[in-house]
C-alpha cells in the first residue's frame, strides 16, 4: 500500500464571508474616490476659523452659553442656526462662553475626538476584543464620516455617546439602576432618543424604568429652572414648530418621505410603526426566552435607538457613531449577541463613505433619487441588524430547556456528536467548565470543531460643500 496520501482541502471561505469582504472593499474605494474627486476632505477644513459658516453647530451652542450668562434668551441668539436643543445642553456647555470663539471651539473638537475614542476603547475593553479588533475598529472611527462631520461642525454626539455607553457598561455590570440614570440623562439632553426609555417597561423591569424617566425629568427641570421657566416653552415652541429638513443626509424615515414630496406625517407615522414593531419583538422575544429573558447589555437598546433615529424629525448621518457600541458586540464572542463579523465590519465600512457623496446626487433630479435614500438605508440597515441580533442569544438556550433539540447543559458529559449545534461560546461555558480534561478529550474531533466554530452571518446638498451636506440646518 502507499504511503501517500491525499492532499486535504483547504479551509473554504463561507460566502457571506466573501460578500462581506466585497463590500468593505467597494465602501472604501467609494471613499477614496469621492476624497479624490472632491476635495478638500472635512479634515481638511477643521482648522479654519469660520466659526459662521464651518463650524455653525458650535457657533450656535456658544451663542446660547453667551446668551445666558449674559442673561439675554439662548434661543435669541446671532448665530446662523437654531438652537433645537433643551435648555440643559446650554447650561452644561456654559464653560465655553468664557472663552473667545475659535479656541472654545478647538477645545470642544479636542474634548470630543477625545471621548469619542475613549467611549470606544471603553466598549472594546469591556467585550474583550483582541488588540488586532480594536485598533481596526479605532481607525475605521477615526477614519469614518460621521466623526468628522461632528468635528467639523462641533456638534454633541461624543458627549451622547458617552452617556449611552455609560448606561451600557453600568447595566453590564449588574447596575441596571444607575445605567437607567445614565440613559435618563442622555435623553434629557437629547429627547429625540426618548424611546429608549420604554425598553424597560417592556421587558417589565419596573424600577429601572421609574428611574429613568425621573432623571430624564430631573435633568430637564434643573436645565430649565437655570436658564429660565420661558425658555422651555420657547424649546418646546420651536421643537412643535420647526420643519423636517428635506437635506439628503438626513437619514431618518420624516426626512426621506420629505425628499420623496410626500408630507412629513407620513414618515412620522412609518417611524412610529417601526419603533412600535421594535418594541412589540423585543417584548415579545423577552417573554418566550428563558426566564433571564434577552439580555439588555446587548443589541437590543442600539435597535430601540436606531428606531427611535428612524422616527425621528432629524438624524442626520453623523448620528450614526451613537450607535457602534451595538456594532461592536458582533465582533466579540461569547458576548450577549452573536459573533457576526461579516456584518459588523460591513456596518462600520459604510461610515467611511463621505458627504461628498450627495454631490453626485442633485436635488430634483429623478434619476438621483436612489443615490440621496443613501443615509436611511444605512440607518435601516443598522435597525435590522441590531434588533436581529437582540434575540439570538437565547434561541439555542431555550430550545436546551424546551428539549427540543439539544440535551441540556448540565448533562454529566456530551457523546460523540451531541456537541454539534448552533450553540454560542455563552451558552457552553457552564456545562464547559464542568468538563474534565478526560471528558472533553472523548468529544470526537468533528464535533469540537464544529463546537468552536463561531456563529455568523453575511452583511451640502448637490455642491458637496460640507458646511450643507453634514446636516447644518439645526444645530442639532
Amino acid at each position: 500500500m502507499s504511503d501517500v496520501r491525499p492532499a486535504r482541502p483547504g479551509p473554504r471561505i463561507p460566502g457571506r464571508h466573501l460578500a462581506a469582504g466585497l463590500l468593505v472593499l467597494v465602501c472604501v474605494a467609494v471613499a477614496v474616490a469621492l476624497q479624490v474627486a472632491f476635495p478638500p476632505g472635512l479634515v481638511a477644513l477643521l482648522p479654519s476659523p469660520d466659526m459662521h459658516e464651518l463650524h455653525p453647530d458650535f457657533d450656535t451652542f456658544r451663542a446660547s452659553a453667551v446668551a445666558l450668562v449674559s442673561g439675554g434668551d439662548i434661543y435669541d441668539t446671532p448665530a446662523k442656526l437654531r438652537n433645537l436643543n433643551p435648555p440643559l445642553l446650554t447650561v452644561l456647555l456654559t464653560p465655553f462662553a468664557l472663552l473667545d470663539a475659535l479656541p472654545a471651539y478647538r477645545l470642544f473638537v479636542a474634548l470630543t475626538l477625545l471621548v469619542v475614542v475613549g467611549a470606544v476603547l471603553v466598549v472594546a475593553r469591556e467585550l474583550r476584543l483582541t488588540v488586532g479588533a480594536t485598533t481596526a475598529v479605532v481607525l475605521v472611527v477615526l477614519a469614518s464620516s460621521p466623526l468628522h462631520g461632528t468635528l467639523l461642525l462641533g456638534q454633541i454626539y461624543g458627549l451622547l455617546l458617552v452617556g449611552l455607553v455609560a448606561g451600557w457598561a453600568a447595566e453590564r455590570r449588574g447596575h441596571p439602576l444607575l445605567a437607567a440614570a445614565c440613559y435618563g440623562v442622555t435623553v434629557a439632553l437629547k429627547p429625540s432618543l426618548a424611546p429608549l426609555l420604554l425598553l424597560p417597561l417592556v421587558v417589565r423591569r419596573w424600577r429601572p424604568a421609574a428611574v429613568g424617566l425621573g432623571a430624564a425629568a430631573a435633568a430637564s427641570l434643573v436645565g430649565v429652572l437655570i436658564a429660565g421657566p420661558e425658555s422651555g416653552l420657547r424649546w418646546l415652541r420651536i421643537g412643535l414648530t420647526e420643519p423636517v429638513p428635506d437635506t439628503a443626509d438626513n437619514a431618518s424615515l420624516p426626512g426621506l418621505v420629505v425628499r420623496l414630496g410626500l408630507p412629513s406625517v407620513v414618515g412620522t407615522l412609518l417611524g412610529l410603526a417601526v419603533l412600535a414593531a421594535t418594541l412589540f419583538v423585543l417584548g415579545r422575544w423577552h417573554r418566550e426566552a428563558d426566564p433571564r429573558g434577552i439580555d439588555l447589555a446587548g443589541t437590543a437598546p442600539w435597535a430601540v435607538l436606531a428606531a427611535a433615529l428612524l422616527m425621528s424629525p432629524i438624524a442626520w448621518h453623523n448620528y450614526l457613531m451613537l450607535l457602534w457600541p451595538g456594532v461592536l458586540l458582533l465582533l466579540a464572542r461569547g458576548a450577549a449577541a452573536p459573533y457576526q463579523p461579516g456584518r459588523a465590519a460591513v456596518l462600520l465600512a459604510v461610515a467611511v463613505i463621505p458627504v461628498s457623496w450627495n454631490a453626485l446626487w442633485p436635488a430634483g433630479e429623478w434619476w438621483a433619487v436612489p443615490g440621496r435614500m443613501l443615509y436611511c438605508a444605512v440607518l435601516v440597515a443598522y435597525w435590522w441588524v441590531l434588533l436581529s441580533s437582540s434575540g439570538r442569544r437565547w434561541r439555542g438556550t431555550s430550545r436546551e430547556v424546551s428539549g427540543v433539540s439539544e440535551p441540556p447543559a448540565a448533562a454529566p458529559g456530551p457523546a460523540p456528536g451531541s456537541a454539534a449545534g448552533p450553540s454560542t461560546v455563552a451558552e457552553r461555558s457552564s456545562s464547559a467548565s464542568r468538563l474534565s480534561v478526560s471528558s472533553r478529550s472523548s468529544v470526537s474531533s468533528r464535533s469540537s470543531a464544529w463546537a468552536r466554530r463561531p456563529v455568523s452571518a453575511g452583511p451640502d446638498e448637490a455642491t458637496g460643500s460640507p458646511a450643507s451636506a453634514t446636516g447644518t440646518a439645526d444645530a442639532s
